[in-house]
Order: structure tokens, then C-alpha cells, then sequence
């Protein structure tokens, strides 16, 4: 048997069972809590005869049963601190404060501010779940948050949360690795770094010491050193709390960190679906015309495979380009030696504070020499039509491509 997972929320389905007075217990719905109300938002506000109303829309309900009730009804302090927030961010937006007087000494928002408390609302809750949803399908322990003070934009409608490369049919990121390092120590001993003849990527300190273009060789699930071996960075995930937030300048989407990070420190993993470079080239003369690009060529040792974050993909999807830029590319390998397929991960060029946007080059080159021969194979898909850049560097190239 298969079934498919519903991407509706508990909410919805209430609100649907209610609407065609159904009943279904393993969803809540029975005919005790036909009878139980609770405020998810609130939509509109009058005053008529000198009392105050609100109009609620209540949880698990249709907007059909929304009802006007009396201030003095309500309990729930945050919801109305959230209604004022938004009344006063649309009026400062529009610059007037007036509200719409109507006959019989009745008072009203006027239609347009009433809409946008709703959407606003709606859009909230949409996040929140989006958020849970982030946070309850990623590996790592560091907390995703989401935030848009902006405009309206809710969750991207097709775009699927992984930890992972998401391969192709036909196409095997894992190459059968069997065996691991012996080590005690792995810093002091011939680990997986010198086997592969390259040296260790990290200090004591944990933190990156190789330039950009080195690979990074990871010790692997068949090596004998422990989880707090000083050689198992990347495989640990995102050890910072980031926020998925959207930018004030037309640039969509953004990331920032919540925490400090230090110089040479491991950030995010960029993950994605892996195609044939074949199949980038179609895909990226239809992403052309929307604008924007997620594909990212593996081309450390051949140009065989691309990454495609479009669809499939993690934090790291929403990270913006900068020409002067904070993080810095760097391949991994670690359960797979297939230099076809390294992993690509992103670490801090300088100290980052919290609050600070995250971003990459898309070139990458910005503001590090890159001076390997391999530093090529750490560039983007390039792009068949010319983007503005809009990172507002000093040194901004004009263009993303």
C-alpha cells in the first residue's frame, strides 16, 4: 500500500469538516468540540453605540463564521498586539491615520486596512508553519527561524526542504566507500586528508587553515574515531541559528545568522538535486526567463553533474550573491570519493555578527584571491542573460553573471 502525505493543515481540515458538518475524531472534530472556540486572528474593528468590536476569525472555523464580539470577550493579549502592529504599519505606509466615519455614529477601518490586517494575519500563521515544517525536517540541532517585514509573501509554493544531495534517476552520489581511517588521533596520524594527499583542512581550533580550491577529506562512517573527532565539521550540519528572511531591496529571500561567527568557520552545506549537466543546460534556459538560477556546476575534477536547488534544497537555497561576499565555497568529500560528486560546503571568510546577512559569490571570486588551478570548479552555472546585481558592494561588478 502507498499513500501520500496531506500537505494541508489541522486547521484546514477542521475548517473543511465544519463547513460540511462532518465529523472525524481522529482530527479533532466530534460533537464536543462543534461547541469549543478559540481566536486565530483577528480581522476587522468597529465601534458602534460606544463599544468596541472586533471581528474573529476563529480557529478550525470558515471565514463564514467569523463574528463581531465585544473587546471585553476576548483574551488574547498577543493576536490584538498583532492587529494594532499591523493597522499602524499599513497607515504609516499610506501616511493616513483616518479612520473611515460612517452614519449612526458607527466607526470603521476603512476596507483596505481591514484587508491587509487579513493578509497579514494569514501570512502569518503561513510562515509559522512553514517554519515548523523547516525545523521539524532538518538534521542539525541550530534552529531555522522566518521572518518578512516587508511586503506579503508567504512560503515559496514549490520548494522542498532536504539535508541532502537528491540525485537524478541514474545518477549514484555514493561510490561504495568501504573502509576508514585506523587513527587514535586523527590530527597526528595519516588520516583520510593524507591517504587522498592533501593535509588535514582543519586547526585545533576546528576552524578551516587551507586556501579556497583545496578539497576538504572528511573522516568517514567507516573510520574508527569518535563523533568529536576534530576531522568531522561539514557532516555535522549547520551548527548556527540562521533566519530565512526577506529582503527590503527586490532581492527575494535572504539568510542572516542570529549568532556570531568566526573567521575560517564551517556555515551551511549547499544541497540540491543532482542532474547531468546536460539536463542544467535545458533547465537553465528555462530558469533564464524567470530571472534567477539555483544551478551549481560540480566541476572540481569534470563537468559531468550540476547541483540544482530550484525545487529541492536547504537554507542555503535562499542565500543571496554578493561581489563582496562572506562565505566562501569549498568541495568535501567524505562518504563519497567520487571527485565527480564532491559536497559542497560554505565557511566564513571574516567574522560575521549576528544579525548579518549571509552571502556568496556567484563567481566566486569577490573579494578572495583564488589562485588553484581547481578554483574553477567552484563556480555557479553561468547564466545566458545578463542580471543585475543588486548586493550594493563597493566593488559590485553591475552584474550577477
Amino acid at each position: 500500500a502507498w499513500y501520500v502525505p496531506c500537505l494541508a493543515s489541522l486547521e484546514t481540515l477542521q475548517e473543511l469538516c465544519r463547513k460540511e458538518n462532518l465529523r472525524c475524531k481522529s482530527i479533532g472534530i466530534t460533537n464536543r468540540s462543534l461547541k469549543s472556540y478559540e481566536v486565530e486572528y483577528l480581522c476587522d474593528y468597529k465601534v458602534e453605540e460606544g463599544k468596541a468590536y472586533y471581528l474573529v476569525k476563529w480557529k478550525g472555523w470558515p471565514e463564514s463564521s467569523n463574528t463581531w464580539e465585544p473587546r471585553k470577550h476576548l483574551n488574547c493579549p498577543l493576536l490584538f498586539q498583532n492587529f494594532l502592529k499591523d493597522k499602524n504599519e499599513y497607515l504609516s505606509r499610506v501616511r493616513d491615520g483616518k479612520a473611515l466615519k460612517v452614519r449612526n455614529h458607527v466607526k470603521a477601518l476603512k476596507p483596505a486596512i481591514a484587508d491587509y490586517i487579513v493578509k497579514k494575519a494569514k501570512q502569518r500563521i503561513a510562515l509559522q508553519r512553514w517554519k515548523e515544517e523547516l525545523n521539524r525536517k532538518k538534521n542539525h540541532k541550530a534552529m531555522i527561524l522566518v521572518e518578512n517585514t516587508v511586503d506579503l509573501e508567504g512560503p515559496p509554493l514549490d520548494f522542498y526542504y532536504i539535508n541532502e544531495y537528491k540525485p537524478a534517476p541514474g545518477i549514484n552520489v555514493l561510490n561504495g566507500i568501504t573502509t576508514g581511517c585506523e587513527c587514535a588521533d586523527c590530527p597526528a596520524e595519516k588520516c583520510c586528508p593524507k591517504e587522498a594527499g592533501f593535509i588535514l583542512a582543519y586547526n585545533k581550533r576546528k576552524k578551516l587553515k587551507i586556501q579556497p580550491g583545496l578539497p576538504i577529506y572528511e573522516c568517514n562512517s567507516y573510520c574508527r574515531c569518535g563523533p568529536d573527532c576534530p576531522n568531522r565539521i561539514v557532516q555535522k550540519g549547520t551548527p548556527y541559528s540562521l533566519c530565512i528572511f526577506r529582503t527590503n531591496n527586490g532581492r527575494g529571500w535572504g539568510v542572516k545568522t542570529l549568532q556570531k561567527i568566526k573567521t575560517n568557520s564551517f556555515v551551511m552545506e549547499y544541497v540540491g538535486e543532482v542532474i547531468t549537466s546536460e539536463e542544467a543546460e535545458r533547465r537553465g534556459q528555462l530558469y533564464d526567463n524567470q530571472g534567477n538560477t539555483y544551478l551549481f556546476d560540480l566541476d572540481y575534477d569534470s563537468d559531468e553533474f550540476t547541483v540544482d536547488a530550484a525545487r529541492y534544497g536547504n537554507v542555503s537555497h535562499f542565500v543571496n550573491h554578493s561581489c563582496d561576499p562572506n562565505l566562501q565555497v569549498f568541495n568535501v568529500f567524505i562518504d563519497n570519493l567520487d571527485l565527480r560528486l564532491p559536497r559542497i560546503a560554505l565557511f566564513s571568510t571574516r567574522t560575521i555578527k549576528a544579525g548579518e546577512e549571509l552571502t556568496f559569490d556567484y563567481q566566486m571570486k569577490g573579494s578572495i584571491d583564488l589562485t588553484s588551478d581547481s578554483a574553477e570548479g567552484l563556480s555557479p552555472s553561468k547564466k545566458r542573460i545578463r542580471t543585475v546585481c543588486k548586493c550594493g558592494a563597493v566593488c559590485c561588478r553591475g552584474y550577477l553573471n
